[in-house]
């Protein structure tokens, strides 16, 4: 199949390229990067060094038109001003939030501008998922926050035994996050060595998209809601979360590791970690897996949870070939590793 990456040049587009690269079923055939349009690719992404010699094009939908597949891994909105100029066969997988949320006042207060519409949500692991993704010509990645917050919360909230009006996240993410555009506040000078939280105060864009998401699997019997408080942390990649919820009915910590094992029988990159061991951000690096532990804080009553993903990877790329895999009626880990390469 000839595929286009639309939005190469960025840290996701290219963790893209490196997985494609190697895809058995999938051919590299358009690497749009705006700006960066005639640089080669390697001045970019030295790594991938199986595409020395080709350069990143010019954004133009009758390339893109050209393609059986396309991901696009460009900032918000972009991607809502491009899809009416495609051909409606052509599979689409969207790695921004332009067509992540149902509601358009959720859209307006969060993002701002018009709201584009909804997409299949890209989070296959979920009940249901898989088969609708399959179906689908048009799919929108899941965020990575929301990946992260998602995976581990789902299970209790789906098996009711939490206060999903009272959920608590705190997560910390590699600054890889915040994409490659040239910021001061991203600068190794002011990033090393420290931590800071921001869009503090429940703003940040991923909360709508969490409270969305769980809703449909809690079968609208409780209003979700989240508390997220995001933190930029001193590494290139990855982001590890705790979630927090006050339990609404007593709950072993077997119970609780049974029934997380139970919502996700069969999926080979969610993994609940043997007791007594906690999530690494330095072991899912280049995977696409999702590392959770679970707790039971006695005290408060309060479950806890500690989840680990690569922002680039099961953020990001990872899940966006995932995706384009079931789109296509392949295998849906085809080209994707469960192991991190980290130490």
């Amino acid at each position: 199949m000839k595929i286009g990456v639309v939005g190469a040049s960025g840290y996701s587009g290219g963790e893209l390229l490196r997985l494609l690269i190697g895809h058995p079923e999938f051919e590299l055939h358009y690497l749009a990067a705006g700006s960066s349009a005639g640089s080669a690719v390697t001045d970019l992404h030295p790594g991938l060094r199986q595409l020395a010699g080709r350069a990143f094009e010019e954004t133009s939908t009758a390339k893109m038109n050209e393609c059986e597949l396309l991901f696009f891994a460009l900032p918000h909105g972009e991607s809502a001003r491009l899809i009416s100029e495609l051909d409606p066969t052509i599979k689409v997988v969207d790695l921004g939030a332009d067509f992540r949320l149902n509601d358009p006042a959720q859209w307006d207060r969060y993002y701002g501008g018009e709201h584009a519409g909804s997409w299949i949500y890209g989070l296959s692991e979920l009940p249901g998922a898989r088969d609708l993704i399959a179906s689908s010509a048009r799919v929108a990645n899941p965020g990575c926050y929301a990946t992260s917050i998602i995976v581990a919360i789902a299970p209790f909230v789906q098996a009711g035994v939490i206060n999903s009006s009272d959920i608590v996240a705190v997560a910390a993410s590699g600054t890889t996050g915040a994409g490659r555009k040239p910021s001061t506040k991203l600068l190794a000078s002011e990033v090393m060595g420290s931590l800071s939280s921001y869009k503090f105060g429940g703003v940040h864009q991923h909360t709508p998209e969490i409270e969305q998401t769980l809703s449909y699997l809690s079968g609208g019997a409780e209003k979700v809601k989240i508390s997220f408080t995001p933190i930029l942390a001193p590494m290139p990649r990855g982001i590890l979360s705790t979630i927090t919820a006050s339990l609404t009915k007593d709950l072993s910590i077997r119970e609780a590791r049974l029934l997380f094992n139970d919502f996700y029988q069969g999926q080979e990159f969610i993994t609940l970690l043997p007791e007594g061991e906690l999530p690494q951000t330095s072991a899912l690096i280049g995977s696409n897996s999702v590392h959770v532990q679970c707790a039971i804080d006695a005290h408060t009553g309060r479950l806890i949870l500690s989840s680990a993903i690569d922002n680039l990877g099961k953020g990001a790329a990872g899940a966006a070939l995932q995706n384009a895999n079931l789109m296509c009626g392949l295998e849906a880990g085809l080209g994707l590793s469960v192991n991190g390469i980290g130490a």
